[in-house]
């Protein structure tokens, strides 16, 4: 079979699919319904990507109904603190100190006043601790004499605090105050290039990129679905691509085991967390 070309303007095979039918699902994880088409680079209209960007977004909408951040907090301090203290570990070993940490200091005032060795002890775990705990006790500091003890709710006062980055001010603003914002973070900026929608690696200039295809209020669950599919099926070194359910749309299809039983034993149910 001669080589098709889609609405989207990705030019798809005529490789025949042997998988699971439309709808079925592999390792908790719904199949990819069109896994035998698989694209290739070819020339795409600015409309073309946004509309192929777009509907990759939906399915993984679709796909991962209940994707959020992956942190527990309570309030936007909380989950200031807890997304810096997420760096170079996992979710789920923060989420497993957070309530003694805030049952100790459960305000930036607090925070501010701690011992350095009892922040220390609580926050051990995570590794990096010095590093981390003096992230705290600045960030806490500067809250407490600049804002009241009360987290901004601006991106350009949030990248001012000590240990706070873009990608972290972008958590709080869309998790914590609703305000959109775009988490580029290892997974997203992986699976932004993947998809082509950008080539950039620089975390800014993908956030500017990817934002640019997207209405703005979608920014916050665009994070989430791009985020979990890296955790679970789009991975660094062996994408799952035979359990994928954007395959159709996606032009690095077949990076990863394209079989569908093969892809369905790296599917991860849950992801870092």
């Amino acid at each position: 079979m001669g080589n098709l070309t889609g609405s989207t303007g990705v030019r798809k095979s005529g490789a025949r699919w042997s998988g699971p039918g439309i709808g079925g699902r592999i390792g908790g994880v719904r199949a990819a319904p069109y896994a035998c088409a698989v694209p290739a680079p070819v020339t795409e209209t600015r409309t073309g990507l946004v509309r192929r960007a777009r509907k990759i977004d939906r399915v993984l909408g679709e796909t991962y109904p209940d994707a959020k951040t992956e942190l527990d907090f309570d309030d936007p301090f909380q989950l200031l603190v807890v997304t810096v203290l997420s760096a170079q570990t996992t979710d789920k070993r923060v989420n497993a100190v957070r309530p003694t940490l805030f049952a100790a200091y459960p305000d930036p005032k607090a925070m501010a006043a701690a011992d350095r060795a009892t922040l220390e002890g609580i926050v051990g775990p995570l590794g990096f601790f010095r590093a981390k705990t003096e992230s705290l006790l600045k960030l806490s500091a500067a809250l407490v004499t600049d804002h009241g003890g009360q987290v901004p709710a601006r991106l350009e006062d949030l990248v001012k605090l000590p240990g706070v980055g873009r990608k972290t001010a972008n958590v709080v603003l869309g998790n914590a105050f609703g305000i959109p914002g775009i988490t580029v973070d290892t997974h997203f900026g992986r699976l932004a290039r993947r998809f082509g929608w950008t080539e950039e690696t620089d975390p800014v200039k993908v956030e500017h990129a990817v934002g640019a295809l997207f209405e703005k209020r979608d920014w916050t669950l665009l994070s989430h679905h791009l985020i979990w599919h890296g955790r679970r099926v789009c991975h660094s070194q062996k994408p799952a691509c035979g359990a994928c359910t954007v395959a159709k749309w996606c032009p690095s299809y077949g990076e990863g085991p394209t079989d569908p039983e093969v892809a369905a034993k790296l599917v991860k149910t849950e992801g870092r967390a």
